[in-house]
């Protein structure tokens, strides 16, 4: 579904699961027109500086409201073999099974479905994009049967007029490619992409070594824009 062509309605209200990172700022960029609100989610992670990055990347986005939930106690329930919430395993240069935190998008997309149905918000974004195929919960097959769950969770409501119906998407459902999506993210955020946070680690840099950190300067260099982001290597 690209987002808006069910809807005309340009002051549909969006839910936006905003990471603090550049492809879910770059989401909401696309989402221009709807009335935004975005959650962002501390779990745990090693990369902590994504929060502080969100707070400000809502803030530019002009976003009608900003949560932060914290859900720290998941960081219990991955135990230590997890490389971004974990001790005991450190965080990869190249895609390892380990980065995959366990149905991370089911949660979150359930937390902010459960927003968008209190507020009247008829669309739940997240910034997942066709290079996120290694990760199941990214997949448009996975975000259409979810948003359908999602869905009958709240069906009477919906039948009844109590709520409204949503949709999950994503960039990913639309064909769209990392650095596309930085390209026509940063058409709207200038030179605010920079101030995204990607990497793993939870460094004052980025680190300039783990999987995130490649992917983003591999984006950048993807879509002809010079990158200002500082890396430790």
């Amino acid at each position: 579904m690209r987002p808006g062509a069910s809807r005309q309605d340009t002051a549909m209200r969006a839910v936006v699961v905003l990471s603090g990172g550049l492809d879910s700022a770059c989401a909401a960029a696309m989402l221009r027109g709807k009335e935004l609100y975005g959650i962002t989610f501390s779990y745990g992670q090693k990369g902590s500086r994504e929060v502080p990055a969100a707070r400000r990347m809502a803030k530019k986005l002009g976003m009608a409201g900003h949560k932060v939930a914290d859900i720290g106690f998941m960081k219990s329930l991955y135990g230590s073999s997890n490389a971004l919430t974990g001790g005991g395993v450190g965080v990869p240069g190249t895609f390892d099974y380990s980065i995959v935190v366990p149905a991370r998008n089911a949660v979150f997309l359930s937390i902010a479905a459960a927003w968008a149905f209190s507020i009247g918000a008829g669309l739940v974004a997240y910034g997942a994009h066709s290079g996120d195929r290694p990760y199941p919960d990214c997949r448009p097959s996975f975000a259409r049967r979810f948003g359908a769950a999602l869905n009958a969770a709240e069906s009477d409501g919906v039948r009844d007029g109590l709520r409204r119906r949503i949709e999950v998407w994503s960039p990913y459902m639309d064909g769209i490619t990392k650095e596309e999506l930085l390209r026509r993210g940063a058409r709207r955020l200038g030179d605010a992409v920079f101030g995204t946070w990607s990497c793993y680690r939870g460094g004052r840099l980025h680190c300039g070594r783990c999987e995130s950190c490649a992917n983003r300067r591999g984006a950048f260099e993807a879509a002809g824009i010079r990158d200002r982001t500082r890396y430790a290597a």
